[in-house]
Order: structure tokens, then C-alpha cells, then sequence
């Protein structure tokens, strides 16, 4: 078992796997290059991220600087049809809450958390290096980065892993290949104050179907995120700069153009957010957080997922002292298919948003309701979806089998009017004239080029 261990970068992952660590007695050190942006996407958990928090001490602390939150609803562009629902106690000690989270201050707790729990933070940015093919290891610590935490050549941390988000350190220095998801959208957000989230219950995100591609709503304390996502050819038709498309696609939209908005940060942009890193660990390695894979942020799966695989780590390869060189290894692979097999699984639970089916049941409830006598087998099937739903966009039924195949028998027994469907999906092109949108008036701040990840 590895007894120095080395995380480059301090998000959410970094912070939560060191903070497990140190639980453990575990000797570790942390890189943080102190480039922290006032902006970040991820402000919004799931349920199931609640009992890591819980695990970590610090729940009480998160609570206090976030907006509770109690579900999402799913609505087309028009205002209808709109799915609510609202999260419920799962049990495993999911409860049926979250929050919506101001994500520099929530990224300061996790770290705060870990020093006070004895985890050793160097403020420097991190630089790695490939070894010699003959080595043990694969990939090393440079000479300065080693100085900065009072290293030498001769005393490499045993376990070195990548926390460094979406720059992925060591996929790029090792040329690790990725599979990529099959959209290729930009995501632009900022946050407003006077902005009514049209949330009915407490902190509720709202994720909205558009002319083209979607958008969300997050009530966060004193402001709302609204962010939209697009494909990228799509994006360039309602502007030249993040702010200029973010405000003509807000001013063309019925329901997210409300009156006496202002925004008061600047805009940032996200792309390629679909990606899993073919190889998770290798000799004196592993891949956390971003940094292995990340997933669409549709349904808000991007912190917990941070907080999971740090969770993952620490109990399929921390948990037990002293494994043998071949039980270390099989407690890696074990991890890094976990994670897979989460990725998985939100892919395919956000997909039913794609193609239309989670709108198009919610346009059919109503008739079933008012139309099916209560034994009708399509007014029992609809007596699930909301329970279904729950379970798994709360995180905690996520990778049920059970819970995809009933949501996929729903919809296939449901979802039957394929004209619906194609109005409910999200659309990749822009089919009217958008230049009247385009607002050169809207005061513009710096952004993120297009297509380049801020």
C-alpha cells in the first residue's frame, strides 16, 4: 500500500479524496496552482453527494452559504408541458434534499476541511514528466515541483493522481486517448440578480427545452445561474461572443426573458464536456475526478460525481492496509469501472431528455390522468415515473438496472407519438432568422473563445 501519496489539483475531487485520506492516517500533499476562477459550473449537487458531505464534516458548513434544494422540473421552451418533481427519501441515507452552490466558497470549505484534518496543500502548479520505459513508474513529479513540497528525486510521492480537472495532466503528458461523447455543444453562464428561477418548490433547478438546445436555472442565494447549451456551429448564429449569445438566446425566449434582470458576472464558457480517459490508473498513478471523465451537466451530475470517485478511491483502494501488489492492482481496475459504469449511467438517464421522451410523458399525464380509469394499465404505469424519476436523477438509483429498464419501458409504452417527439428533442440547428435577437447593445465582458473550455 502506497504511503505518500500526491494529488495534483484542489477541486472538489483533490479536496474530498484528501480529506478521506487524512481520515485514515494517510500522508498526503496537495498541489494548488491557486488559479481560482469566480465563476465555475457545478452549482448544483444531487442527493446522493449529501452523505459524502456528511462523511466529511462539513454538511452544517455547506448548508449555510447554499440554497436548499428540493427537485428540478423539465419544461419546454413555451412554458408546456413542465415535469416537477420532487426528490424523495430513497433511503441508504440519500435524503430527499440537496443545494445549490456558490461554488468558490463550497471549493474553500473542502480545502479548509482537509488542512484542519492534517492534509498538506503546496501552492504551486504541479509539472509532470514520463520516466524511462525500464522504470516502476510511469510518470514522475519535475525537479521544481518537488522542491516546492521539500521532496527530492530520491523520495517521489508512492502514488501520484491527477485532481487537475479538465486540463487532465497526465492523459495529456502520457497521450492517454479519451472517448468522447457524440454532441459537441458549448455551454455559456453567468449569474443575474433580480431573476425569478420560476422554481415551485424550494431551490428547484429548471431545465428548459429551446428553439436550439437547452437551457438551466439555478437559484443560488441573493442570484440565479442561467446558462445555455448549444451545438457549437449553432452557437455562432446569435453572436460573436459568449455575453452576446448568452443575452440573445435569454431575449428570445419567452420564459427565460423576464424584465429588470441584470448580470453581474462575466460570462463563461464551457465546452467538450463529454469524456472519459480510456486508461484510470497505471504504474504509480490514478485518475480522479475530471480528470478522468466528466458528463453532460444536464441534471447536475458534475460535483457529485467529483465527490463519488474521491469516495470511490479511497474505499476500493485506501480502505485496506497492506494489499498485495496484485490485489492493489485489481481494486484500481475495480475502481476505474465503477466510474465507468457511472458515466454510463447518467448518459443514458440525460439521453431521455435528448430525444424527447421525458417531455413528451409529461405532455401525455394530464390525459391519463383525466381519461384513464384507475386501474387502466397506462394510469398504473404513470404512477411510477415521478418515483422513477426521483431515483434516479437524485443520484441514489442512478445505476439501478431496475430503475433504467422500468424508465425505458415507460417511455416505450408511453411515448408512442413520434411527431411529439421530434418537437420535445433537443435540435442542434437553428431553423428561423436569429439576427433580429442579436442585441449590440448588451455590454460585454471577457469570455472564454468559442469552442475553448474557460
Amino acid at each position: 500500500m502506497s504511503q505518500t501519496i500526491a494529488i495534483i489539483g484542489a477541486g472538489p475531487a483533490g479536496c474530498a479524496l484528501a480529506c478521506l485520506l487524512a481520515q485514515r492516517g494517510v500522508e498526503c500533499l496537495v498541489f494548488d496552482d491557486a488559479r481560482k476562477p469566480s465563476l465555475l459550473v457545478g452549482e448544483s449537487l444531487v442527493p446522493a453527494a449529501i452523505p459524502i458531505l456528511r462523511r466529511l464534516g462539513i454538511e452544517p458548513e455547506v448548508a449555510a452559504i447554499s440554497s436548499l434544494k428540493k427537485g428540478a422540473a423539465l419544461r419546454h421552451g413555451s412554458g408546456e408541458p413542465r415535469v416537477d418533481f420532487a426528490f424523495q427519501k430513497l433511503g441508504n441515507g440519500v435524503p430527499e434534499h440537496a443545494y445549490n452552490i456558490p461554488r468558490p466558497e463550497f471549493d474553500a470549505l473542502l480545502r479548509k476541511r482537509a488542512e484542519t484534518l492534517g492534509a498538506r496543500f503546496v501552492v504551486h502548479r504541479a509539472a509532470v514528466s514520463p520516466t524511462a520505459t525500464d522504470s516502476d513508474r510511469d510518470i514522475q513529479l519535475d525537479g521544481e515541483s518537488l522542491a516546492a513540497a521539500g521532496l527530492t528525486r530520491s523520495n517521489q510521492p508512492d502514488l501520484l493522481i491527477d485532481a487537475s480537472g479538465r486540463t487532465r495532466l497526465f492523459s495529456r503528458t502520457l497521450k492517454i486517448p479519451a472517448d468522447r461523447g457524440t454532441r459537441s455543444d458549448i455551454a455559456h453562464f453567468a449569474h443575474f440578480e433580480n431573476y425569478s428561477s420560476d422554481s415551485v418548490l424550494d431551490g428547484q433547478i429548471v431545465i428548459s427545452v429551446l428553439e436550439c438546445g437547452w437551457s438551466w436555472q439555478i437559484p443560488l442565494p441573493g442570484k440565479t445561474s442561467v446558462g445555455v447549451v448549444l451545438n457549437n456551429e449553432a452557437a455562432a448564429t446569435y453572436g460573436t461572443t459568449a455575453a452576446q449569445r448568452l443575452e440573445a438566446i435569454m431575449r428570445q425566449n419567452n420564459v427565460l426573458n423576464k424584465k429588470n434582470y441584470r448580470r453581474v458576472t462575466e460570462v463563461k464558457t464551457y465546452s467538450n464536456y463529454q469524456l472519459i480517459a480510456q486508461r484510470g490508473y497505471g504504474n504509480g498513478w490514478m485518475l480522479l475526478g475530471d480528470a478522468l471523465g466528466f458528463v453532460d451537466p444536464m441534471l447536475s451530475p458534475g460535483v457529485f460525481m467529483a465527490l463519488e470517485s474521491a469516495s470511490l478511491m479511497d474505499e476500493l483502494v485506501f480502505k485496506t492496509e497492506h494489499l498485495s501488489d496484485r490485489r492493489l492492482a485489481q481494486a484500481r481496475k475495480k475502481y476505474y469501472r465503477e466510474v465507468q459504469r457511472w458515466h454510463r449511467s447518467w448518459s443514458r438517464t440525460i439521453e431521455y431528455f435528448y430525444d424527447g421522451r421525458l417531455l413528451s410523458l409529461g405532455e401525455m399525464r394530464p390525459d391519463i390522468a383525466e381519461n384513464e380509469s384507475r386501474l387502466s394499465p397506462r394510469r398504473l404505469v404513470d404512477g411510477l415515473i415521478t418515483k422513477i424519476l426521483s431515483r434516479l436523477v437524485s443520484g441514489s438509483g442512478t445505476r439501478s438496472k431496475f430503475n433504467q429498464a422500468a424508465l425505458a419501458k415507460i417511455c416505450q409504452l408511453l411515448t408512442t407519438d413520434q411527431e411529439m417527439l421530434a418537437n420535445y428533442a433537443i435540435k442542434n440547428s437553428i431553423q428561423t432568422d436569429l439576427d433580429r435577437y442579436t442585441d449590440t447593445n448588451v455590454a460585454e465582458t471577457p469570455a472564454s473563445a468559442p469552442g475553448v473550455t474557460a
